[in-house]
């Protein structure tokens, strides 16, 4: 079970690092991802990763204070809504139940985003 943490835990946070430079995916929940996979399967990764001199910020300044930065907020949900639009209008015209899905993806991480405080 721990190795298939420490798999499921990098992978993560593969993901969580290219969604530094790719909004569509959010970096900090992959990376708290990451961190409780790392910190349920291998404490000197889980160190590792936290005491990280980029990436540590994000789950710190998460875990302790549950604060989204405003311009970070406004970053994210507007490049959200214009990629999840495209792909809805263009990507997935022929594909009803498909745009039904992302429409409302968007809508609920649009949500969620919201519902955090703003520095």
């Amino acid at each position: 079970m721990k190795i298939l943490l420490i798999i499921f835990g990098s992978i993560s946070l593969i993901l969580g690092v290219i969604g530094i430079f790719l909004p569509i995916l959010p970096t900090t929940p992959l990376l708290l991802l990451s961190a409780w996979c790392y910190f349920k399967s291998s404490e000197k990764l889980y160190n590792r990763l936290i005491n990280s001199k980029h990436l540590g910020s994000y789950i710190k300044n998460f875990r302790e204070n549950k604060i989204i930065p405003l311009k970070t907020k406004v970053y994210i949900i507007t490049l959200l809504w214009l990629s999840l639009l495209y792909c809805i209008f263009f990507v997935a015209s022929e594909m009803l139940w498909l745009q039904i899905l992302l429409a409302i993806i968007l809508i609920g991480v649009t949500i969620h985003i919201l519902s955090y405080k703003s520095k």
